[in-house]
């Protein structure tokens, strides 16, 4: 038996309503090797540390000593209103826990809760106050009455975290904590300054939770699992406090983040916080870390591992079998704590906050690997490696038995057709019943039989990617699908009761402005026909990892790495030759789908979404301000057509 006792940790901040599969993987991968292996969650902890009544005392007193130029409507609203936030902080949270339900009587009276900025987000609806009174009665009548409660609550939430934001710590957000300073930052100066600054309360906080961690688990090896940018500058505070506290206790890096920004990183002040980073999937780097702690294997043998004394070592071990990668365990993470919000009125992109999901993947990496703006060179996409059937149907039927609950979200970078009809099919043999959602290519496979038998096992939602939304795009960005393609199969999900998100891109090289347009009218068809129910516009990114970042010459893009960058790469700069200035149409279409997902505004010629200073009313005139962006080119029964 070994004698390494393995802490795995989730740093703030990642979700709040369900923990990030990462350390549940390797914990339950760890203990299949016979390993102590243990994890937790400082991300749900540091914020129900914040969102208590002591917490909210210890913000509020903070707050006395800033001068009153700083305050903002949040701050002000905040102390104005302080005592009902102390009074009802703690039933907010035992209601979005689920462990007192009748209180959304209360919250949803509009009465109860003190409200603060994020109550303007009604504002974004497209008449959506005809009903007079409450703006919130359209969305919920007059049931919905828990759901119409979760929304009040969450956004009473969201006001302290700006209050957070504002007035104690101006890097901090539910989601996510300091991004800017991890995110394609070519040195490591603003993190190791950051890191340097004395502590902010949410810093006080967290170290506090950190040494309880240690005393509670007492770890050899603590592994700081580090998916996004916003966890980086958490997971370096944790391990500047267990260094402090104990430099005996190893520390390792890992995870999304370093496997995709810190390829190439020689940055030696790294070593200052942790011992060692890994990079890809951590099964076998981990093993042959042990290994080497034990004493049993030298340091120049490490796999994909930088180390202070060697710097990356790499001695290409295989990877461990997705199939012998162990199932995942959840054990030792408060699955009561954690809380179901809701964001957005949108029934598909509350899956994103609401209820806590077990995590499952199919398969590791993705079988098409060729779009052109993916990171198709790394191992987290180009290694394909898919369980069977038995071995996935076992870790399922493993986290129920374990958890009590049968929500599943399928974590995979696309799951493959072949393999979610051999899971659904098993499932209903096995009577097995739970419900699940997850991401796919919107691809042929899924024809009206297949939708119909996920369904039947318990397929809730999908998502995937239209991208662009333009065919002569989707071809040059080799994303395998047509317009045409997409409203077909996005309609077969729709039929057999399966709800989808879109996810969508603006600002691929060559996109003209007429493509933009082009674009968000087959978006609103799709919508208007019923084919999708949810989407995300986002702005394309360059990455040095893909095709468009290996070969700009054939995309039409002139790159601008930095001269120096012995720390993070990852996004690069770039400059498209048709000198489209993408940036002033990401308002107009994150208005007009945020819209669409409520079933708004779908009679608004797109263009007028993109009317400067002018926001699209049922009058739709827009007299002397003149066109800013052309009509679209579409025909108004493009997606009626392609249904057939």
């Amino acid at each position: 038996m070994s004698e390494t006792r393995i802490l795995s940790i989730i740093p703030p901040m990642t979700q709040l309503n369900t923990p990030y599969p990462s350390t549940a993987y390797l914990t339950g991968f760890l203990r299949s090797r016979g390993f102590a292996a243990t994890q937790a969650d400082l991300s749900i902890a540091l914020a129900h540390r914040l969102l208590s009544a002591p917490g909210l005392v210890a913000i509020h007193d903070r707050l006395r000593d800033l001068p009153e130029g700083q305050h903002t409507a949040a701050t002000r609203g905040f102390v104005g209103n302080f005592e009902s936030y102390r009074a009802t902080i703690a039933p907010a949270i035992r209601f979005l826990q689920g462990r007192d339900p009748t209180l959304a009587h209360r919250i949803a009276s509009r009465l109860y809760l003190p409200e603060g900025p994020r109550f303007a987000v009604m504002d974004q609806y497209v008449g959506g106050d005809e009903a007079g009174g409450d703006p919130l009665h359209w969305a919920f009548g007059s049931l919905g009455l828990q759901d119409h409660a979760k929304h009040v609550a969450t956004l009473f939430l969201n006001d302290i975290a700006d209050v957070i934001r504002d007035g104690i710590d101006p890097r901090f957000e539910f989601v996510r904590y300091a991004p800017s300073l991890a995110a394609s930052q070519p040195t490591f100066d603003h993190l190791h300054e950051a890191l340097g600054a004395p502590y902010t309360l949410v810093d006080e906080f967290l170290h506090d939770l950190t040494l309880r961690a240690l005393d509670e688990h007492r770890p050899t090896l603590v592994l700081l699992t580090v998916p996004f940018p916003g966890n980086v500058y958490g997971a370096f505070r944790i391990a500047q406090s267990i260094k402090r506290r104990d430099p005996s206790v190893v520390t390792a890096l890992g995870g999304g983040y370093c496997n995709t920004e810190l390829r190439s990183m020689t940055e030696r002040r790294v070593f200052d916080y942790v011992d060692f980073v890994t990079l890809d999937s951590g099964e076998r780097p981990l093993l042959a870390l042990i290994e080497h702690l034990e004493n049993k294997r030298p340091v120049d043998a490490l796999v994909r591992t930088y180390t202070k004394s060697h710097h990356y070592v790499d001695c290409k071990e295989p990877d461990i079998a997705f199939s012998e990668s162990g199932t995942p365990t959840y054990a030792g993470l408060p699955l009561d704590d954690y809380l179901s919000l809701l964001d957005m009125l949108n029934p598909v992109h509350r899956l994103w906050s609401d209820g806590r999901w077990n995590k499952v993947t199919v398969a590791h990496g993705c079988y098409w690997k060729q779009c052109s703006f993916c990171d198709v060179s790394l191992d987290y996409i180009s290694r394909y490696d898919v369980a069977a059937t038995d071995v996935l149907l076992g870790r399922i039927e493993s986290l129920i038995r374990e958890t009590g609950q049968t929500g599943f979200h399928i974590v995979d970078e696309a799951a493959p057709p072949k393999a979610l009809k051999a899971m659904a099919s098993a499932l209903l043999e096995r009577r097995l019943d739970i419900s699940w959602w997850g991401n796919i290519r919107f691809e042929k496979s899924f024809d009206a039989d297949l939708c119909q038998l996920l369904a039947d096992s318990g397929c809730i939602a999908v998502t995937g990617g239209l991208e662009v939304a333009s065919d002569r795009l989707l071809k040059l960005m080799k994303k395998g699908v047509s317009v045409e393609q997409v409203a077909r199969v996005t309609r077969a999900f729709s039929d057999a009761g399966i709800l989808v998100h879109a996810y969508l891109m603006y600002g691929f090289p060559t996109q003209t402005v007429q493509e933009t347009v082009d674009a968000l009218e087959y978006v609103r068809q799709l919508f208007a026909a019923g084919c999708i129910q949810s989407g995300f516009f986002h702005r394309f990114t360059c990455t040095v990892h893909s095709p468009v970042g290996r070969h700009p010459e054939q995309y039409g893009v002139t790159l601008s790495p930095p001269r120096h960058a012995p720390f993070a790469s990852n996004d690069i700069n770039f400059t498209d030759d048709t000198g489209v200035d993408h940036d002033r149409f990401g308002k107009g279409l994150q208005k007009a789908l945020f819209n669409y997902m409520h079933g708004l505004g779908l009679d608004i010629p797109v263009h007028e979404w993109f009317a400067p200073e002018v926001p699209p009313s049922a009058k739709r005139s827009h007299r002397g301000a003149g066109p800013v962006v052309p009509r679209t080119s579409v025909p108004p029964d493009f997606i009626e057509r392609a249904l057939g």
